[in-house]
């Protein structure tokens, strides 16, 4: 490609050079045996893009990533975009029809896809005639991958200097949702709208894309900040950028499986600034591993451990920071539809610290008062839509009465007279227990404090009485079987006897995603068999 003039922009592969060209030489990306530098991995995306314009991509074309946690996962996302084109996140735990329906519903032109999933690939891929490509990427399995390209072949041959293209803060950013209530949905983001509404808390303002490589942290505090969540979720993935773009730097968490020792051996390794995760399904686990005495670490310049995504809720936070005391333990809130919406307030998991974009909503779109129930929405740095579902895109990005549009997913907030919002939940779980509404996480945030308590769901359950009745699916503590009275007084202490459960399932395992989301279709599957049963 002919050298030219270009404009530095928004978008996300012009502000990784940015930064790599103002801090070449710190460590950027630590991923199982791979290890680089801003400079290395600004080579080496460099690579990845020419690999994907090699394929004859155009602008806008979709790129197919199904692998776990790996640093191709990091290559392929910076490297898509300095080729303009468009990374999908795959979940890794989809099954045929799911995987085939994410790159229909995406229109994805190439499949990058590990060795370890080719037989999924090799079902779907007669079916998709809109995948011209497939790239396979080793990770030690024998599977058959067919006519699949070898990523490292291809990438490996490739030069490393600037592609000198002229990009643009309009590109997209597409992020599939978990799908928790139906098949997943592409939210589709400008380039610049993602930057700011929920990647640029490592940077602070900036008023040019240039001025970001003077917002890099001082040398001796540029340590990487531990990413535990799958790059595949958007926690994750703005967890990774926030630290990139503020010259710092991730360890990316590889293995297969949540092994909250090999975790902290790494924050230790690596002198790990800050570590982030997805709520609780993620923070008992390393509370845990800390609390069991098998192993001690050295946590000095260890100061941060931030979730998102997920419940995260007060006993576990208490729970770190019982055995890291020095640390600050924050929640924060956000949606693939929002952005980050804000940083816990102090009190609860579930308050936040709010920026002038958000507000409670009526149904109207008009502001609640101190103290009344709404949606939470947000204003201004805000999505494009969902990729081709017009519907939809109006329901949760309406406009109001003065022409000003607003992302609207459907949490439920109630604002304090001081501007703090208080999180009650999605409206769709919502249970309606005679005329009463109860936010299942707020039950949750009760339950989980409890001693012999290790995880919980809540749900609605039929009743010929009530309508609905508040029902807890447990993972107990061992061999704990706490009563439903036991239960039920711990958690009057803090919530209203209505929404205490009148019945509690207990499991092996509270089902959740590899990202920590609640299946709450399968929570209220398990209650109400139990009930009938």
């Amino acid at each position: 490609m002919p050298d030219v003039a270009v404009t530095r922009t928004y978008n996300l592969g012009d502000l990784i050079e940015l930064v790599a060209e103002a801090v070449p030489d710190r460590t950027a990306v630590v991923a199982g045996g791979a290890r680089y530098t801003f400079r290395q991995f600004d080579e080496r995306t460099n690579q990845v893009a020419r690999v994907l314009l090699d394929l004859g991509l155009e602008p806008g074309a979709k790129v197919a990533m199904y692998s776990w946690n790996r640093a191709e996962w990091a290559e392929i996302f910076f490297g898509a975009f300095k080729a303009r084109v468009v990374p999908i996140n795959v979940n890794y735990r989809y099954v045929a029809h799911e995987l085939e329906y994410v790159l229909e519903n995406s229109d994805s032109e190439v499949l990058i896809f590990e060795r370890t999933f080719a037989p999924i690939g090799a079902e779907i891929l007669p079916k998709l005639p809109k995948v011209k490509a497939t790239i396979v990427i080793e990770d030690g399995s024998d599977e058959d991958a067919g006519a699949a390209l070898s990523w490292h072949d291809l990438v490996d041959a490739q030069e490393k200097g600037a592609i000198g293209n002229q990009r643009s803060s309009d590109d997209l950013y597409f992020l599939y949702t978990g799908g928790t209530t139906g098949m997943p949905k592409g939210v589709m983001w400008r380039h610049e709208d993602i930057f700011f509404a929920a990647l640029s808390s490592g940077t602070g303002p900036i008023s040019s894309p240039e001025e970001i490589k003077e917002k890099s942290l001082p040398e001796d505090f540029a340590r990487p900040s531990m990413i535990v969540a799958p790059l595949m979720h958007g926690a994750a993935q703005w967890g990774m950028c926030n630290m990139l773009f503020a010259g710092a730097g991730v360890a990316l968490y590889t293995q297969r499986g949540l092994d909250p020792h090999e975790i902290w051996s790494i924050v230790e390794r690596e002198r790990c600034m800050g570590l982030t995760i997805v709520g609780d399904a993620m923070g008992r686990p390393l509370a845990d591993a800390l609390a069991d005495g098998t192993h001690t670490y050295d946590f000095s310049g260890f100061y941060r451990v931030g979730s998102g995504g997920g419940v995260f809720s007060p006993a576990v936070q208490e729970a770190i920071k019982a055995q890291i005391p020095h640390v600050a333990v924050m929640d924060s809130y956000g949606a693939s539809e929002m952005g980050a919406g804000g940083m816990s307030a102090e009190g609860g998991a579930r308050r936040f610290t709010v920026s002038a974009e958000l507000d409670v909503l009526r149904d109207d779109l008009t502001p609640c008062d101190a103290e009344e129930i709404g949606l939470l929405a947000r204003s201004g740095h805000i999505p494009l839509g969902y990729y081709k579902d017009e519907e939809k895109t109006a329901k949760t990005f309406p406009v109001d009465a003065n022409g000003r549009r607003w992302s609207v997913p459907g949490d439920f907030a109630v604002k304090d007279a001081e501007g703090v919002v208080t999180l009650l939940g999605r409206g769709s779980q919502c249970i309606n227990t005679g005329g009463e509404k109860v936010y299942p996480e707020e039950v949750e945030e009760a339950l989980k404090s409890h001693p012999d308590v290790y995880d919980a769901l809540v749900v609605g359950v039929p009743d010929e009485r009530w309508g609905e009745r508040v029902v807890a699916v447990v993972q107990a503590r061992g061999d704990a079987r706490p009563t439903v009275e036991d239960i039920g007084h711990h958690c009057r202490q803090t919530i209203a006897g209505y929404k205490v459960p009148r019945a509690v399932t207990f499991v092996d395992s509270v089902k959740r995603s590899p990202a920590g989301k609640a299946d709450y279709r399968w929570a209220k599957d398990t209650a109400t068999a139990d009930a009938q049963g």
